[in-house]
């Protein structure tokens, strides 16, 4: 089967399009507990010392609230904040780092909310702190997501000075009526300037970020976008769905339902879009995300080592990661860990203690067999039994012949190919791939908890 293909077979995917999770972790985080300790944090911090760290630092702030989103942020244009919260953020970084003594730092990202929020010298003063605290490789991947709307081009040579390697740019779409109705114009050619002074001054990545299904999109007005994105041809691509859910998102209730394309629409929308964009040459590597095939994340799909994590699709799999700053998680030894959400209470919490733990879970054997069992279908798209039958010292076919019963009936649909030596996702199966996953997920078993996810397209 060629890696890129993907068979579009509409009936299988109104079948299988109910919620589930998107499995960025297992168990998700539906499952932390208030009861995960800093004793908990300490042990799994000690679990593997040996272990590079990723490193993930998130930034709430924003300067204008998009209609969409439903990320952790603060929508401010007081300057003076982000000076207060690099303030929490030195007190938790003093705290965490000599936790991971002679570590690795190999990979880092800045999320948000926006990081570029941060103007050059609170930029300068947030890495010299990060690189005072934590030993990073000469070759560490340095990441951050900015705002094409409100940035200076040379913006970018100051962070290209500080180390960063690679920048993920939200567009969403190109068109402007769309643009307008979710509150975020932008200037089209300076999105152009921005990845052309990137390559000048020699970023590694580039990533757009697109999203389907706001107000006013057809297929037509979105294959204006896809063309410019061809354009564009960023190294990688995420073009998410979007979740109408203004109960659970107050900015959400500015987007009138009426707007919103129907969920027929969305599926011409995504068929297009993964026609278009493989049609290019990208490589399709899994729910919403696409590569250039040249670019690491299809190089190490296609040898099977892909590894997924909070962050998304990513080649270091073998890293610890540490969540700084609010809402952030952490993947430490077999445990997860979440900061406070709240930005009142992470303050209240660092000043008093040092740290903002605020949930998390210790992952039982069931839990890590299981997390390495789906990890392998939803980043490679396939498993082989002897893989897991070796780390574990186990029988495959007997331990889960639940959950094989329970994959079965996607097998019959032509979503999977089971033999005796393991699971094969088929072209059909690529796009449903989180249903597949659902088969092994012992905790949805408790059917009540699917309605808290997302539909799966």
């Amino acid at each position: 089967m060629s890696e890129q293909l993907i068979d579009w077979d509409l009936a299988l995917i109104q079948k299988y399009n109910y919620s589930g999770p998107r499995y960025t972790s297992y168990p998700t985080a539906l499952e932390f507990s208030e009861s995960f300790s800093e004793d908990d944090f300490t042990r799994a911090a000690e679990r593997y010392p040996e272990r590079a760290l990723s490193l993930y630092v998130h930034i709430p702030f924003c300067h204008k609230l998009c209609y969409f989103c439903g990320c952790n942020k603060v929508v401010t244009r007081q300057r003076h904040k982000a000076d207060q919260y690099l303030d929490a953020l030195e007190r938790e970084i003093r705290h965490q780092a000599p936790r991971f003594g002679q570590r690795q730092v190999s990979q880092m990202h800045w999320g948000g909310g926006t990081p570029t929020y941060l103007n050059k010298a609170q930029i300068g003063r947030l890495m010299g702190l990060l690189r005072e605290n934590f030993r990073f490789n000469d070759d560490a991947e340095l990441s951050l997501e900015l705002d094409p709307r409100e940035i200076e081009l040379d913006m970018l040579d100051h962070l290209r000075a500080e180390g960063f390697t690679r920048l993920s740019m939200g567009v969403q779409d190109f068109n402007k009526e769309v643009q307008r109705l979710v509150n975020r114009e932008q200037d089209e050619e300076f999105i152009f300037a921005l990845i052309a002074r990137a390559r000048e001054l020699g970023f590694t990545s580039t990533n757009i970020d697109l999203i389907y299904g706001l107000p006013k999109q057809t297929p037509e007005s979105f294959a204006f976008t896809l063309n410019k994105v061809a354009e564009l041809s960023p190294d990688r691509l995420s073009v998410f769905n979007y979740a109408h859910l203004p109960t659970l998102f107050a900015a959400q209730r500015k987007i009138k339902e009426d707007d919103l394309p129907s969920a027929q629409q969305k599926l011409d929308i995504l068929q297009q879009t993964i026609a278009s964009l493989t049609g290019a040459g990208y490589q399709f590597i899994g729910m919403d995300h696409f590569a250039r095939p040249d670019d690491e994340l299809a190089v190490a799909q296609r040898n099977g080592v892909l590894h997924r994590n909070f962050q998304g699709y990513t080649t270091q799999g073998d890293t610890d990661l540490l969540g700084l700053g609010v809402s952030a998680i952490s993947m430490l030894g077999d445990c997860y860990a979440q900061n406070q959400k709240e930005l009142k209470k992470y303050y209240q919490q660092v000043e008093e203690q040092g740290d903002a733990l605020w949930r998390g879970l210790t992952l039982t054997r069931d839990d890590c067999i299981r997390r390495d069992i789906i990890k392998a279908l939803i980043c490679n798209f396939r498993l082989d039994f002897a893989d897991i039958e070796r780390a574990w010292q186990l029988d495959f076919h007997n331990d889960f012949a639940e959950d094989l019963a329970l994959l079965a009936p996607l097998a019959q649909d032509g979503l999977v190919d089971i033999n005796d030596q393991g699971i094969q996702v088929t072209a059909k199966g690529r796009l449903l791939i989180r249903n597949i996953c659902m088969c092994f997920d012992i905790y949805l078993r408790r059917k009540a908890r699917l309605q808290k996810f997302s539909r799966v397209i």
